[in-house]
């Protein structure tokens, strides 16, 4: 869920941006980097659950892993508890779309800006896209 609002907030980024560089075919790089945002947080989606089984069935057991014939699931209590654990969730949750939106600046400004690969050129419009929705409301509120 985290992912897919951030996915919208990446589109109307790379839009705006497309827009401001007066691009040709805004659209098609509004997709790229949309799509290029999915895979690469599938990707760490696949990379993060290799990591939690790896760190499951280490510290498992006979009751993790269970036999193609009995019915219901492994056992998962235990584990993840205290700092360390909120720690992991917090990498397992917040990761993939952060390396996702690290992907779609990258194309972004490589070849929609053709700027200089700096942390402020990085991130760039992200205030201006929050101040422009932030504009859409007043003026739907005021009409």
């Amino acid at each position: 869920m985290i992912g897919g609002i951030i996915m919208i907030f990446v589109a109307l980024w790379i839009y705006q941006s497309a827009m401001r560089a007066k691009t040709s075919n805004v659209m098609m790089w509004v997709a790229i980097c949309v799509v290029a945002f999915f895979v690469v947080q599938l990707g760490f989606i696949d990379i993060n659950l290799y990591i939690l089984e790896s760190i499951k069935s280490s510290e498992g057991g006979g009751d993790y892993e269970r036999d193609l014939t009995t019915i219901g699931d492994r056992k998962n209590e235990g584990g993840f508890q205290g700092f360390g654990g909120v720690m992991l969730s917090l990498y397992l949750e917040l990761m993939p779309s952060i390396v996702g939106v690290l992907a779609a600046a990258l194309i972004r400004i490589k070849f929609i800006t053709k700027e200089a690969i700096s942390v402020n050129n990085l991130f760039g419009d992200i205030s201006v896209m929050f101040q422009s929705i932030k504009q859409s409301f007043k003026e739907t509120s005021d009409k």
